[in-house]
């Protein structure tokens, strides 16, 4: 039941619950990954179950592609889509300016590619989310295995010209063994604390031979949904430049999902 919920996660659900809003019969839609992100797919397996929903979702992790089958959606890659009509996902931090730090849960890599492949993207968040400016979440950089200890030596000198405030580079470790994202590659975590120019750090750090991806999403996310613990919903787009708020009654909500999921 909702109300047996933590608060954070019923913002998280309630966010997700707003954003199936969104999403038609016959779209194609990129289907995110992370906690906030696993809420959209239950809530999107959830109306194609009860309400003949009809989509095809692109996953953007292993992860995410178990979950929406487990949920009754068709799964297909971004190369049978092509091209997207909207792409749902979660972030780890946001600032006033909808840019986005993503990469926690280790799949920034494809996150990008299927965002950018849409013509819209929404961010589904709870308000712990937002930030002044970016940097204090760390932020990650996939790069190649070969050479990586390099790798990250050029991309700490880098930051020395950089405007951050923190230069400290970790490998995201799974236990006692590297981190493995699912192109099979490692992560370095960036403590930068303070990004100043998110733009500019995003660029000079593709450039650095070895990494493949940053988790820096800029001038990508058009709107974020933002849910509260007691049902409130704020959905800020950036495009239309105003911000509309709702509200959830989670006295009538039922039961969240069946008990076959």
């Amino acid at each position: 039941m909702p109300s047996e919920l933590s608060p954070i996660d019923k913002a998280k659900f309630v966010a997700a619950k707003k954003a199936t809003e969104y999403v038609k019969t016959g779209m194609k839609v990129g289907l995110g990954t992370g906690s906030t992100a696993a809420w959209l797919v239950q809530c999107l397996g959830e109306k194609v179950r009860n309400e003949g929903l009809r989509i095809k979702g692109v996953p953007t992790s292993s992860r995410t592609a178990q979950l929406a089958r487990e949920v009754g959606i068709e799964v297909i890659s971004l190369d049978e889509a092509k091209w997207l009509d909207l792409t749902i996902d979660g972030t780890d931090e946001y600032d006033g300016d909808l840019n986005l730090i993503k990469g926690g849960g280790g799949a920034h890599l494809q996150e990008k590619i299927v965002a950018t492949a849409s013509d819209q993207m929404i961010v589904i968040a709870d308000p712990t989310k937002r930030v002044e400016t970016l940097g204090a979440f760390p932020l990650p950089v996939e790069v190649i295995p070969f050479g990586w200890q390099t790798t990250k030596t050029l991309i700490e000198e880098t930051l020395i010209g950089m405007d951050v405030l923190g230069q400290t580079t970790s490998l995201r470790m799974n236990g006692d063994a590297a981190f493995i994202t699912d192109e099979g590659n490692h992560i370095l975590d960036l403590h930068l604390n303070r990004i100043g120019n998110a733009r500019q750090l995003s660029l000079v750090l593709n450039q650095i031979p070895g990494v493949v991806e940053n988790g820096l999403f800029i001038d990508i996310c058009d709107a974020v949904i933002i849910g509260y613990g007691d049902g409130r919903v704020e959905v800020n787009d950036i495009n239309k430049g105003e911000t509309v708020s709702s509200k959830f009654d989670f006295m009538d909500s039922g039961n969240l999902f069946s008990d076959d999921i």
